[in-house]
């Protein structure tokens, strides 16, 4: 009878110990679970990705805009 009752024991403690990993990582696994799923979908294509959330890709490749560096002085710049 010990003997079940310490598997019953060791089983509640590793269920209550994944509750806990799931609920303190979880916007770490939902991210995680989400790369998995597009992974494994066929119809995903990551070039469609790539080209919207890439902000620093300019919008005309030939003309690109006149870069100048930020000044070091203390009035804020507004960025685009």
């Amino acid at each position: 009878m010990a003997a079940v009752t310490t598997a019953l024991i060791a089983i509640a403690g590793v269920i209550l110990g994944w509750i806990t990993i799931e609920i303190a990582c979880k916007p770490c696994l939902e991210k995680g679970r989400e790369a998995i799923d597009r992974s494994l979908n066929p119809d995903y294509d990551p070039d469609d990705d790539a080209v919207s959330s890439n902000i620093r890709v300019p919008l005309n490749p030939d003309n690109p805009p006149d870069l100048k560096p930020i000044s070091s002085s203390s009035t804020a710049a507004k960025v685009i």
